[in-house]
């Protein structure tokens, strides 16, 4: 599969969601909060991404309370096979290219 072809394939292929979901994979889940600082998304942006994320089945989306109700983002195993998957075929793309 050619570099072209891997960014225009599946829900991964948007930077902002791949984001999203290297963010979770070491930390398998992240506050709705704490992805958006780190990506620098708004809110309605962040919760697009993630409700695509969701559709997918790549992510779940549960409230928590702490000091107060806040928002978490979890990787299901799903979402987290589909990610390593889709950096292996970039991976592989990069060495086809002789960029690695």
């Amino acid at each position: 599969m050619s570099l072209g072809e891997i960014a225009h394939a599946g829900p991964l292929s948007n930077a902002t969601r791949l984001g999203i979901m290297l963010y979770l994979l070491p930390r398998r889940k992240a506050l709705f909060a704490d992805l958006q600082r780190v990506l620098g998304l708004t809110p309605g942006n962040l919760d697009s991404h993630i409700k695509t994320l969701e559709r997918h089945g790549y992510v779940e989306i549960r409230k928590v309370i702490r000091d107060r109700p806040r928002t978490a983002v979890y990787i299901t195993e799903l979402g987290e096979r589909e990610t390593w998957k889709y950096v292996e075929k970039l991976r592989r793309a990069l060495e086809e290219a002789g960029n690695v």
